[in-house]
């Protein structure tokens, strides 16, 4: 099975994108997260929307608009809300985590490999088989 993150944007307009696919894709959604960290004193908030993987080709899609949200349980905000009313629409719980921060890696995809690893311990994914 491939799990790779796609990266939508930070959060700011694009999470209106990232809504827009969780609703489009009700079928297939599994999970919706926030993942908290700090940047430089700047405590920030990542959105993900995770769906099941596809069948045949066993490919499972991760959307993220990667750390442009103010932590909710820090600053509170109308995107966040967002993201939380669309959940409870959809009768999902926003699962939320603290991590790293993206800037801690060298490579953005090493990140995404930490939160893919984290998703997999916590058994918020499919282990890798």
């Amino acid at each position: 099975m491939i799990q790779r993150f796609i990266e939508i944007g930070e959060g700011y307009s694009d999470i209106y994108e990232l809504l827009e696919i969780a609703k489009a894709n009700q079928q297939r959604l599994s999970h919706m997260a926030a993942f908290h960290t700090n940047i430089n004193g700047k405590e920030v908030t990542s959105l993900a929307v995770i769906l099941k993987p596809t069948n045949p080709g066993d490919f499972q899609p991760l959307y993220i608009c990667r750390e442009g949200v103010p932590n909710p349980n820090v600053t509170p905000n109308r995107r966040y809300d967002l993201f939380a009313e669309t959940a409870r629409d959809l009768e999902k719980e926003v699962i939320q985590l603290t991590v790293k921060p993206s800037t801690y890696f060298n490579e953005k995809e090493l990140y995404y490999q930490y939160l893919i690893g984290i998703l997999r311990l916590n058994h918020y994914i499919a282990p890798l088989q």
